[in-house]
């Protein structure tokens, strides 16, 4: 086990710059040479003066003291220097320890109190995240349980969306009871542009269009399996912080989503997995490891995709498969079929 984890008050105080002092050196530092050089050289002055100089008598005992003075003061002045020389070089280099460390202890509660701003404001969007699928649930269990006074007018486009009508029961299957025709009896089926908005949800709750499509698409026995399940999944994926719109996946050409509604898997179809969106790959295989909730609620989501696209696939164009994989509800499939490795 290394030093870092095994000594974490060590970690902690190199993180604040206690380490950066330098510790003291050994031996004479630059300014005792010098000052070592200074002495011998006014050592050897004096010497080769009583040397060759005529000194005389010498003046007695006070002319010896004198003697002394000169010799030695020069060297106490030289050493005195040097000295204060070196305690000012160590205050120095202490005032910039010093300095370093309150610099790092003023970056680390910077940090700290940056952090707390930045939890706080990610407790702000977790709880109007929350609040804002509590609402869109809300609205949409409102709408599957209206039942409608009037017959929802068909869009523009009166091309069906799916294909692959439902058999209508014999008389002999089923007898006609006097009870009024059922829900969806006699109305027509969704239409393109109205699958095509409906997938892609209300932008807003000013979106009009956007609710009568999704009305529509509660209303069709296929289409509501596929919206109530994209609700789901995209309600559970808002929950970390993933949304739809922040997604940019690669385009996929219309024939490999063909080639994927005609069953084929794999490589052939990889390009359908092309959000490359780091974050939101490792926090939804994160959660689908941990959440079985989570996990059965995407791979129930796929499978009813897939079991709708195949309708789809066969009555619409490549024009119209390109406008359904910019939808949040295909986004959302490429995001967790790459999770699920179904394109691997």
């Amino acid at each position: 086990m290394s030093e870092e984890h095994t000594d974490p008050a060590a970690k902690e105080e190199a993180a604040l710059g206690l380490f950066s002092r330098v510790a003291p050196e050994g031996g004479l530092q630059p300014g005792d040479v010098v000052a070592v050089v200074v002495s011998l050289i006014w050592l050897a002055l004096v010497g080769g003066f009583f040397l060759f100089a005529d000194t005389g008598e010498g003046g007695g005992a006070l002319g010896s003291i004198m003697i002394l003075v000169a010799i030695f003061a020069p060297l106490a002045l030289i050493w005195i220097a040097a000295i204060t020389l070196r305690m000012s070089r160590e205050v120095r280099e202490e005032t910039r320890r010093l300095q370093a460390t309150i610099d790092a202890m003023r970056h680390a509660y910077i940090n700290q109190t940056q952090a707390g701003l930045n939890r706080s404001a990610v407790e702000k969007r977790l709880d109007e995240i929350a609040a804002a699928a509590k609402h869109t649930e809300t609205a949409l269990t409102h709408m599957a349980a209206r039942r409608p006074t009037e017959r929802v007018p068909p869009s523009a486009d009166h091309k069906a969306a799916l294909v692959g009508p439902k058999p209508a029961p014999t008389a002999e299957e089923q007898p006609a009871l006097a009870l009024g025709s059922t829900g969806e009896e006699g109305r027509d089926p969704i239409s393109v542009s109205d699958f095509l908005k409906a997938m892609n949800f209300p932008d807003s709750q000013n979106d009009k269009d956007g609710f009568r499509a999704l009305r529509r698409a509660l209303e069709d026995h296929t289409t509501s399996k596929l919206v109530r399940a994209a609700q789901d999944a995209l309600t559970l994926l808002s929950q970390d912080g993933i949304y739809m719109d922040d997604l940019r996946p690669e385009r996929a050409k219309p024939e490999i989503w063909r080639r994927f509604a005609q069953g084929e898997r794999g490589r052939p179809v990889a390009a359908l997995g092309g959000v490359r969106d780091r974050s939101s790959l490792a926090l939804t295989s994160g959660r689908m490891k941990q959440d079985t909730i989570f996990r059965d609620t995407s791979h129930h989501f796929l499978r009813q995709f897939d079991k709708t696209f195949q309708e789809f696939e066969k009555n619409a164009s490549d024009q119209e498969i390109a406008a359904l994989s910019e939808t949040r509800t295909a986004r959302a499939f490429m995001l967790l079929g790459r999770v699920n490795g179904i394109f691997d």
